[in-house]
C-alpha cells in the first residue's frame, strides 16, 4: 500500500516520540570525539605520539565489524531497549577507562568503543522503527535518527569545548560515562519483561539466510560499505587537500569541516523525510542512484577544482549526496526487512565500520602512489562500483513491479 501523507506524522511529533532514542544517538559518538579533539594531550599522557595514538582508532573499526557480525541474529531476539541498554554500558565503560589515560587503557577503550556503537546504532534505529506500524513511518523513524546521529557529528566538538575548558579531556570522558550509565539504567527498566521481535526464533545461522532473502539486501548493503570508505577516506584527507591547494590554516578549515558536516545533516534530514512518503515518480530506489551518480561526478571533479569557492561547493555536494545515499538504504533496510530489521542494520553499520576502515587505508594508497589524482581515481573507482550495486536494486525493483 502507498504511503500517504497522513500516515507519517510530522519530525517534530516524531521526535517527541522518539526522544531516548535521539538522545543515546547523540551520547554515542561523544566518546570518539572526545579522542579527536583532544589527542595531543592524550597522547602526551599516554606517553606516545599523536600518529601511534591515533593509531588506535582502527582498533575500533575491526572491533565494530566483528561484534557487528556475530551480534546481527541476535538483536531481534530480545527487546530493543535491552540491547541498547548493554551497548550503552559498554559505552559508559569504555569511556572511563579511556579517562585513566595510559596506552593499554587508550587501546581498550577504541576497542570497546567500536564494539558498543555497533550494538547500540541498530538497536536504537530498530526500535524507533518499531514505534510506528507503517513502513513509510518506520523508515522515516530510523532515518531521524541517523540525522541526529550526524547533527551530533557536526556539534559535538563546539559543544564539548566549553565544559572541556573547566575539566579537561579527561572529565568530559568521565561525564560521558556517567550519562551512558544512566541512560543504560533507563532502558533496562523500559526493555525488562519485553520480548523480541523475532517471533520465529529461527537458528542462528538461518538469520542469514533469511537476511539474505530479503530483496536487495545483499545489494544495498555493499552500496552501504563502498559508500562509506569513499566518503570516509575522502574525509580522512580533506584537512590535507585544503591545505596543500588553498593554503587553507586549521582555524579556517574548521569551517569547511561545519560545511561539510552541516550539509550531510540537511541531506539525511530533507531526504529522509522526502522518502517518509512514497511518490509516484520519485522512488527510493532511483533517489539511491541519484545520490550516487550525483557523489561519483562530485569526486571526480574535487580534486582537480581550480578555485576555492567551486571547491566548497563540491564539498556541499558530496556531504548532500552521501546523506541521501544513505538515507535511502536505511529506508529501504527497514521497509524490507520486518521482523529481522535490527538484524539487517546490525551488519549494515557493521559493512559501513568496514568501509571507514578501509576508505583511509586504499585512500592513502592512492596519495602514496599517485598524489591527488591518484586519490580522486580511487575514490571514484569506489563509488563507481557502488553505482552498479545500486543499479541492481533499481533493476531488481522494476523486476518486481513487473511482476
Amino acid at each position: 500500500m502507498t504511503a500517504s501523507v497522513t500516515e507519517v506524522p510530522g519530525d517534530l511529533r516524531m521526535a517527541r516520540r522518539l526522544w531516548p532514542f535521539l538522545l543515546a544517538s547523540t551520547v554515542s559518538l561523544i566518546p570518539f570525539t572526545v579522542f579527536g579533539m583532544y589527542l595531543v594531550p592524550i597522547a602526551d599522557a599516554a606517553g606516545g605520539s599523536v600518529a601511534e595514538i591515533g593509531g588506535l582508532r582502527g582498533l575500533g573499526g575491526l572491533a565494530a565489524l566483528a561484534v557487528g557480525v556475530l551480534v546481527a541474529p541476535l538483536v531481534d531476539r530480545v527487546a530493543r531497549e535491552l540491547v541498547a541498554a548493554g551497548g550503552l554500558a559498554l559505552l559508559g565503560l569504555s569511556a572511563a577507562l579511556g579517562a585513566l589515560g595510559n596506552v593499554f587503557a587508550i587501546a581498550t577503550f577504541c576497542l570497546l568503543i567500536g564494539a558498543s556503537t555497533s550494538i547500540l546504532a541498530p538497536s536504537i534505529g530498530a526500535a524507533a522503527a518499531d514505534r510506528f506500524t507503517t513502513p513509510a513511518a518506520a523508515g522515516r523513524a530510523a532515518t531521524l535518527v541517523s540525522a541526529t546521529t550526524s547533527a551530533m557529528a557536526m556539534l559535538a566538538a563546539p559543544v564539548l569545548a566549553v565544559p572541556g575548558l573547566l575539566w579537561g579531556w579527561r572529565g568530559n570522558l568521565l561525564a560521558a560515562s556517567a550519562i551512558s550509565l544512566t541512560l543504560s539504567a533507563a532502558f533496562f527498566y523500559r526493555g525488562r519483561g519485553r520480548t523480541g521481535t523475532n517471533t520465529t526464533r529461527v537458528s542462528y545461522l538461518a538469520t542469514y539466510r533469511e537476511l539474505a532473502r530479503v530483496p536487495a539486501a545483499l545489494p544495498l548493503l555493499a552500496v552501504a560499505m563502498l559508500r562509506t570508505a569513499a566518503f570516509m577516506g575522502y574525509l580522512a584527507y580533506l584537512a590535507a587537500f585544503y591545505d596543500e591547494k588553498f593554503d587553507l590554516a586549521p582555524g579556517w578549515f574548521a569551517l569547511v569541516w561545519s560545511l561539510s558536516g552541516a550539509s550531510f545533516f540537511v541531506g539525511n534530514l530533507v531526504s529522509g523525510r522526502f522518502l517518509a512518503v512514497e511518490h509516484a515518480r520519485i522512488i527510493p530506489q532511483k533517489l539511491l542512484l541519484t545520490g550516487l551518480t550525483t557523489a561519483l561526478l562530485a569526486i571526480a571533479a574535487f580534486y582537480f577544482s581550480p578555485s576555492l569557492p567551486l571547491t566548497l561547493g563540491l564539498t556541499a555536494v558530496m556531504g548532500a549526496s552521501h546523506a541521501t545515499v544513505a538515507a535511502c538504504v536505511t529506508t529501504l533496510l527497514v521497509r524490507r526487512s520486518g521482523d529481522l530489521r535490527g538484524s539487517a542494520l546490525s551488519l549494515n553499520a557493521a559493512g559501513m565500520s568496514l568501509g571507514t576502515f578501509l576508505g583511509a587505508a586504499i585512500g592513502g594508497v592512492g596519495l602514496a602512489l599517485g598524489g591527488y589524482p591518484g586519490v580522486a581515481l580511487t575514490f571514484s573507482t569506489i563509488t563507481a562500483v557502488a553505482v552498479l550495486c545500486a543499479l541492481r536494486v533499481h533493476r531488481g525493483h522494476s523486476r518486481l513491479r513487473r511482476s
